[in-house]
């Protein structure tokens, strides 16, 4: 997977993403993609880990992320631009946070294409996992260049 994941929020600072939540992912290639969510732009909850403190800490600044905040995610066709509609402290146990759809964990499908990102919480500890959650605004093709609020970032 050659995705990577930006926010106006991390100036600069492009998150790459890998394929699965290994430890040899998440410690050495960045955010990780669950197996068996969905795919960037997919009907589903495209969901990524990544750790906070250590082996990188691609999501050091996770608790920046506020409702409304855009999450970018570049893929080789384009740009799927996802917008944050909800963050909370959740148990390592609650894996529901990337079912296919979270508010109804017990449906097997999703009618909305979301994102999810998550990490260890608190900030030095991994007792708690801090979750994002994104909903699918739209979409722009790699030609087009990349979307107003991340072109310093991205060089386009």
């Amino acid at each position: 997977m050659r995705h990577r994941l930006h926010s106006p929020l991390w100036r600069n600072l492009p998150r790459p993403l890998a394929e699965g939540t290994s430890t040899d992912v998440l410690d050495t290639l960045g955010l990780g993609h669950y197996d068996g969510t969905a795919m960037p732009g997919e009907k589903g909850n495209f969901s990524l880990a990544g750790h906070r403190q250590t082996n990188g800490a691609v999501l050091d600044r996770v608790e920046e992320i506020q409702q409304g905040d855009h999450i970018y995610i570049r893929t080789a066709q384009g740009y799927y631009t996802y917008t944050v509609y909800e963050t909370k402290i959740v148990q390592p146990t609650d894996i529901d946070v990337i079912a296919p759809d979270p508010a109804n964990p017990a449906s097997i499908e999703s009618t909305d294409h979301l994102l999810t990102l998550t990490t260890c919480h608190p900030r030095y500890g991994d007792t708690e996992r801090y979750i994002v959650h994104a909903k699918f605004d739209s979409w722009r093709p790699l030609s087009a260049g990349a979307p107003d609020e991340i072109k310093i970032a991205v060089g386009s």
